[in-house]
């Protein structure tokens, strides 16, 4: 059920009012980068009928009895898409039974789905809505054995789309799979990155396999295979085309064994981290393959991230790769809003402004198949938008309101209660008290 509380935010002398979704909204007089076709378009106006942007442009006029939201001198951008981590999948990182991401054990590998257990009412969910971010990718991981030794693998799973919303949350179930190669893989494969790949690939023969004969196997002729049945079932839709391979990988020449991997199975690709991707930037434009960028890397973190550099971005860019700005570990958690942070630090290192709002928008959208839906603002798309006092990119911008489907989202947080709170001194009693 829709939460009944609204937040209000004033907009150039305008009061917002929480908004249902059949409400017919006009949001006025802003400069709307669209990320699409359309290109930037100034002094406009988004028309939203029953959550759908139904037109934008300049000169259009608003609706009979539609809810005009003045925003004169504000940008509007699409609604923000963090491309991978465990937003509403965890709660404290270290307090092991509010994590839910965690991939162990034989029985699931390729199949394991996490997404049953994401928690929309997770603080998480709130802190990084109000900066922009409507939809998140949420995935599984790898971490070490747990007290019964039970050990993650070079499969981990299937990564989802949630909306940041109360409610119809899950966009896209089983949006990619999620494998490990790198110093990644070579940990949960005994030891050697040639291992970790072998793995892969005979699980992919063995779902090939297991395809051709399912009627010898459910007549108990069963072969023996390396994966589940769950799994090799699951990965038919890897395997057909319809879902894309995401990698966990930095290294340029493990980059390149991706590649080589994709193109022997026919797979769509996405590398994730890809510290040294822009190494190999040529060959992932070849490949149509899309990388998850953690723009903020400029450090050798270890062995696989030795050539991590500012201007990655600009580098992937300029050949002509299909990237989206993310991060690594928590960063895409309970910080997955810094992604604005990382794109402003990229524009400053030579990538154009625009293709790094595409980054955070459009590109996340293109790579997991729902663009069609999300990522620009666009008649027939969802009205998941956000208004701006200032360029988005900049540290110290923040969005002045939130719209995920059409409707206005509460501008607030624990963070910004516990603020509120600790702010009123009008009583003598202390906070808990008052």
């Amino acid at each position: 059920m829709r939460t009944l509380m609204k937040s209000t935010v004033l907009l150039a002398g305008t009061l917002l009012a929480g908004s249902a979704v059949a409400e017919t909204i006009a949001i006025t007089g802003a400069t709307v980068h669209t990320v699409a076709s359309a290109g930037t378009i100034e002094n406009a106006t988004i028309i939203v009928e029953n959550g759908n942007i139904t037109a934008v442009g300049a000169g259009i006029a608003a609706p009979d009895g539609a809810r005009q939201i003045d925003a004169s001198g504000k940008i509007v951008t699409p609604g923000l898409i963090t491309p991978f981590g465990q937003i509403g999948l965890v709660e404290v990182g270290a307090v092991e039974g509010t994590v839910d991401f965690v991939q162990r054990g034989d029985q699931f590998s390729a199949s394991f789905d996490p997404a049953d257990a994401y928690n929309p009412r997770s603080t998480l969910v709130a802190t990084n809505r109000i900066e922009g971010i409507t939809h998140a990718v949420i995935a599984p991981q790898a971490l070490e054995p747990d007290e019964f030794g039970n050990q993650s693998r070079v499969l981990s799973g299937l990564a989802s789309i949630v909306q940041l919303s109360d409610d119809d949350f899950i966009v896209e179930r089983g949006a990619a799979f999620v494998a490990n190669l790198g110093e990644t893989g070579s940990e949960l494969a005994g030891g050697s990155r040639a291992a970790a790949l072998m793995i892969l690939r005979t699980a992919f023969d063995d779902a090939r396999d297991y395809a051709r004969n399912v009627q010898a196997y459910e007549q108990g002729n069963r072969r023996k295979y390396s994966i589940s049945r769950n799994d090799l079932e699951a990965l038919q839709d890897l395997l057909d085309g319809s879902k894309p391979l995401l990698v966990n990988v930095h290294r340029a020449n493990d980059i390149s064994t991706a590649l080589r991997l994709a193109d022997e199975y026919d797979l769509d690709l996405i590398v994730m981290g890809g510290i040294e991707a822009w190494m190999v930037a040529d060959e992932l434009a070849a490949a149509d393959a899309s990388v998850i960028l953690d723009s903020l890397a400029n450090l050798p973190g270890n062995f696989d991230r030795l050539n991590a550099r500012l201007d990655a971005a600009a580098i992937l860019s300029k050949a002509g790769v299909r990237f989206a700005i993310g991060g690594d570990g928590a960063s895409q958690n309970h910080n997955a809003r810094n992604i604005t942070q990382a794109a402003g630090i990229a524009v400053a290192n030579g990538l154009s402004w625009n293709a790094a709002l595409e980054a955070l928008t459009l590109a996340p959208a293109e790579m997991y198949g729902v663009d069609d839906r999300i990522g620009s603002i666009e008649a027939g798309k969802r009205g998941d938008l956000v208004i701006w006092a200032a360029d988005p990119l900049e540290l110290s911008s923040f969005p002045e309101q939130v719209f995920i489907g059409g409707e206005a989202v509460p501008m607030e947080s624990r963070q910004t209660l516990l603020r509120d709170r600790y702010l009123d001194r009008d009583s003598d009693k202390p906070p808990a008290f008052r």
